[in-house]
């Protein structure tokens, strides 16, 4: 079983940028594909970004590339996301999900784990 806790969440004006954290505990990262995914009032949760068992591998959603970057510490147990150059379309609830499948994914049901989520609010 791996728990994932995110934070880093918060309000902050358009074209500012926060850093989400997500710790994982129960099961290395090392061997786990990470995703963040967001899910904004009123819609799906949809994928945001990716990465691979030793972070070589990276994908993002067309909306997200060249403002957000996802990266791991896998001797911490942790993934992270820096977003850049915020819009207020980025206003979601931005969840940590954990997959054991070895390649990176972006549909929610190839991952088994998720945290509990963490606001972002970008105001204009």
């Amino acid at each position: 079983q791996v728990q994932l806790v995110e934070s880093g969440g918060g309000l902050v004006q358009a074209g500012g940028s926060l850093r989400l954290s997500c710790a994982a505990s129960g099961r290395t990262t090392s061997n786990l594909v990470m995703g963040w995914f967001r899910q904004a009032v009123g819609s799906e949760r949809e994928f945001v970004a990716t990465i691979s068992w030793g972070g070589g591998v990276t994908d993002y959603t067309d909306s997200v590339k060249g403002r957000f970057t996802i990266s791991k510490d896998n001797a911490k147990n942790t993934v992270y996301l820096q977003m850049d150059s915020l819009k207020p379309e980025d206003t979601a609830v931005y969840y940590c999900a954990a997959s054991s499948t070895p390649i990176p994914q972006k549909y929610t049901r190839r991952y088994e784990y998720w945290g509990q989520g963490t606001q972002v609010t970008v105001s204009s």
